[in-house]
């Protein structure tokens, strides 16, 4: 008998599941509340062994021909003139971040999910509404009415992750908040960048501008140290001007002119700097990958890769042995490299986000040390070690028969 599995989000992880699964003989049904696989987004990063998962899946030279190569990271001052700048790694060999693999969200999304539409089920615009457990399957209630019954449903939908709260319980039992709360939006790229980031900080304050190579549109974001949020604040357009403004009060005119287009901005993206930390990943027939397991922030940079990861190792432990010891073999392997890579958001938040003017100053010099620190190796020694913390499963036989996909 088929094992059917249900996996709830169509982002990355999801998709990258339902590759794995599907080509190990699971029946997979993917459920999305959105109406399409969502594009745009914020750059994104692959490291490490996430790298060797989407070489895996035949994607590898389609992710190359997408990386943005950014060329330098800038930091200005209140006026937007130039503090220091550390140079695109690409100049230093393959020990520093060149080894990475840097593409829009949207772009990796679509690749995911043309690898993984012809080995599963793609439902749109709906989502979980409800889940029971009987011992021997999920009875999962949808908001469309429909109902189903499941041998495993994964939850692959994100830090706010519906399917975590029925199946373990309400959010705040396992959301580490950081501190800080951030405003991601888009703005014309009337500043002539390309291909690089630009910084701008108070203490506990940041407004960064993205360029994404030379797109006529640019990633903005600001954070910004705060109380912890009311979810109904985080929806509020007017509170979350006010909270932006009042942390860059002292800004000066080059955050002047971000928060005048964050009052005109449509695409607005809101939340907490925040983390997921959990005792367990599976609860019975339940089991949850990337953000809605272990979500480690943007300040680690690590969130794309833990899902492609986890979706892979997953599937590997459960195309291996019965789902009682995959489901244990899944979080004793992960469970040292999703730690290693959450902790990376402490040492990069000194860098984003210095708490005080002496942390700072300090910042500032360490971006005109950059190319000597690139070559040393020092600047991205955690970070290369975080990235490869885990042994990747081999794949099952019945994989290794079957050629991955090959996507352009």
């Amino acid at each position: 008998m088929t094992t059917r599995v249900l996996i709830s989000g169509a982002s990355v992880g999801g998709p990258a599941a339902a590759y794995w699964l599907a080509r190990s003989g699971f029946d997979v049904t993917v459920v999305e509340k959105a109406e399409a696989v969502r594009g745009g987004g914020y750059p994104i990063d692959l490291r490490g062994v996430a790298v060797e998962v989407v070489a895996r899946m035949g994607l590898l030279d389609a992710v190359r021909a997408r990386h943005i190569a950014t060329r330098r990271v800038t930091a200005v001052n209140r006026s937007g003139r130039r503090i220091a700048s550390i140079p695109a790694p690409a100049e230093f060999g393959p020990s520093g971040p060149t080894a990475d693999l840097e593409l829009p969200r949207g772009e990796l999304t679509a690749l995911l999910f043309e690898a993984s539409r012809d080995h599963a089920e793609y439902v749109f615009g709906d989502s979980i509404a409800a889940l029971q457990q009987d011992g021997a399957a999920v009875q999962v209630t949808f908001e469309s009415g429909r109902q189903g019954a499941y041998d495993l449903v994964v939850g692959a939908d994100g830090v706010h992750s519906n399917t975590r709260r029925l199946a373990f319980g309400p959010e705040e039992a396992y959301h580490r908040y950081l501190g800080h709360s951030f405003i991601g939006f888009s703005v014309p790229n009337t500043y002539g960048l390309d291909r690089e980031v630009v910084l701008a900080n108070s203490p506990g304050a940041l407004a960064a501008l993205y360029a994404a190579g030379s797109r006529p549109d640019l990633h903005v974001l600001l954070a910004f140290r705060t109380r912890l949020p009311e979810r109904a604040e985080l929806a509020d357009r007017s509170y979350q001007r006010r909270a932006a403004r009042a942390a860059f009060a002292r800004g000066g005119s080059w955050t002047d002119r971000l928060l005048d287009a964050l009052d005109e901005a449509e695409d607005l993206y809101v939340d907490t700097v925040s983390q997921i930390v959990m005792p367990t990943w599976h609860r019975g027939h339940v089991a949850l990958i990337g953000d809605a397991a272990a979500a480690p922030s943007f300040l680690s940079g690590e969130g794309t890769s833990l899902a492609i990861v986890g979706a892979y190792v997953l599937a590997a432990e459960l195309g291996a042995s019965d789902p009682g010891s995959a489901m244990l073999g899944y979080e004793r392997r992960l469970r040292d490299y999703v730690r290693r890579n959450q902790a990376l958001a402490s040492t990069s938040r000194r860098f984003l986000i210095p708490a005080t003017r002496a942390e700072l100053v300090l910042r500032d010099c360490g971006l005109r040390l950059g190319p000597l620190l690139i070559r040393s190796g020092l600047l991205d020694r955690a970070l290369r070690t975080a990235a490869n913390a885990v042994e990747l499963p081999d794949p099952p036989a019945r994989w290794s028969q079957q050629a991955g996909r090959r996507i352009e």
